[in-house]
């Protein structure tokens, strides 16, 4: 049996994967490995500072905060994490509905010593996930993940009478993330117009309600979920919706969100996908102008586009890159001091104010910088030019050996060789099936269609089973 914790958690098939039994065993595993080590996280010297309710020396029962995304099994996963925690002797607040990064905020700006977020992020309704914050606001480390893994199979002896965790509602929790989010906006928004798409999902209030303190107009779509039409054929994976309403209501921007709305994307006046790269450009360019970009570096994966590197290098900026992944991004950034990093898929880390990607943050903070700016987005994205890309995944094949067969190793040389310093080739091995994963960039979109096409025909011929 391979590892319960994916590089996000636990995610699968509601119902069948992730059950509300399994919730419950995990929740009251977790408990039991927060009691036994005083505490499930890791400090970080790049940490937003915890705000911590209780008086000095006062003694009180350790609490667990418990929040979900939109889906219908939500309900369901939450309330058997709660018994989980309680049954632990751990009192569990409910808090309805909020961003996955809004429950990392909580966590630890409310003194909380767990939190549990019941979210699947940008896959379909039908699935759903539970992951683990520290006290911190982090998420688990994968050694802590582990710990909580190995006790689900240990013998143990529940709470009883007055040492029973109490399970308790607060609706109004996420009040605090707002007023959080409202505050971290350095210039007002007044008579911007901007449209919102909450992919029917967690930030269907939270994203609105921000925007329209902060003096904006706002048009907000995907703001309706049913807890089956999550991520439907909106949200960041979907931006043409918001593209043509951008377009169409003469709007100065647009902002989409995944599910759990710790990713988000951008469009410009003129309907044109502003990524994660292009956001993490305009951000590290405007804080080292700042001077509030440390080390003068940005983090991000191998996965981001040639033009952000060019970009950065061109701006003096020195970029960090890490595997594909947040936690890795993360990982990095604590390690080193950095304040900014990301993906390229709009997850934005921006530690002097969050733990971990946090998609309304970011839609906030690069909207401030064009107010600031006093010019468009589209033309603070133009300081990063996307070079084209080409992905393709090749199925059935052998990917241990990806790294160590001969006549691949001498095609992606070759290739290298052709592109020089005007393009860039990266495979690798699928972390979850048996595939391996082709990138190439390149000048023009033919020629990266051309290696990618080649490299894919020998990985085939090669490494095929």
């Amino acid at each position: 049996m391979g590892r319960l914790f994916g590089t996000d958690g636990v995610r699968g098939l509601a119902g069948r994967d992730v059950t509300a039994d399994l919730a419950l065993r995990l929740a009251a595993a977790a408990a039991r490995e927060l009691e036994a080590e005083k505490g499930l996280g890791y400090g970080s010297k790049v940490a937003p500072p915890v705000l911590d309710h209780r008086q000095e020396g006062e003694p009180r029962r350790l609490r667990g905060i418990i929040g979900v995304d939109s889906r219908v099994s939500g309900d369901m996963l939450a309330a058997a994490s709660a018994a989980g925690l309680a049954s632990a002797g751990v009192d569990a607040h409910l808090v309805g509905v909020l961003p996955t990064p809004g429950l990392a905020y909580l966590t630890r700006s409310q003194g909380f010593d767990v939190g549990v977020m019941i979210s699947a992020s940008h896959n379909p309704y039908q699935d759903n996930g539970i992951k683990f914050f520290a006290s911190t606001g982090y998420k688990l480390p994968d050694a802590v993940e582990d710990l909580i893994e190995a006790r689900l199979a240990e013998q143990w002896e529940p709470a009883i009478g007055q040492t029973v965790g109490a399970i308790k509602f607060d609706s109004t929790c996420v009040n605090r993330y707002i007023d959080f989010l409202v505050a971290s906006a350095p210039v007002p928004l007044d008579g911007m117009r901007v449209v919102l798409d909450c992919a029917n999902g967690a930030a269907h209030q939270v994203a609105p309600e921000v925007f329209r303190r902060l003096g904006a107009e706002v048009t907000p779509l995907a703001v309706d979920p049913s807890g089956t039409n999550i991520n439907a054929g909106v949200g960041s994976t979907h931006p043409e919706l918001l593209q043509r309403a951008v377009v169409g209501l003469e709007a100065h921007a647009g902002f989409a969100f995944d599910g759990d709305a710790d990713r988000c994307l951008a469009v410009d006046a003129a309907g044109e996908l502003v990524d994660g790269d292009k956001i993490m450009g305009i951000l590290a360019l405007a804080l080292k102008a700042r001077g509030e970009l440390p080390g003068d570096t940005l983090v991000t994966t191998v996965m981001s586009n040639l033009g952000l590197f060019k970009a950065m290098a061109a701006g003096g900026i020195e970029v960090k890159v890490t595997a594909v992944g947040d936690r890795y991004v993360l990982e990095e950034m604590i390690a080193g001091g950095y304040v900014l990093g990301g993906e390229q898929s709009g997850h934005v880390i921006m530690s002097r104010h969050a733990t971990t990607g946090d998609g309304v943050l970011t839609a906030v903070q690069l909207a401030c910088q064009v107010r600031a700016a006093e010019g468009s987005l589209g033309e603070l994205a133009a300081s990063v030019q996307a070079f084209p890309q080409v992905l393709v995944n090749v199925p059935e094949v052998d990917k241990g050996r990806v790294e160590t067969d001969p006549a691949v190793a001498a095609a992606v040389a070759a290739a290298r060789v052709e592109l020089g310093q005007s393009g860039r080739v990266l495979l690798r091995a699928s972390g979850t099936e048996p595939l391996v994963r082709i990138m190439v960039e390149a000048p023009t979109a033919d020629q990266a269609e051309s290696v990618a096409g080649r490299l894919a025909t020998v990985v085939a011929r090669r490494l095929g089973l």
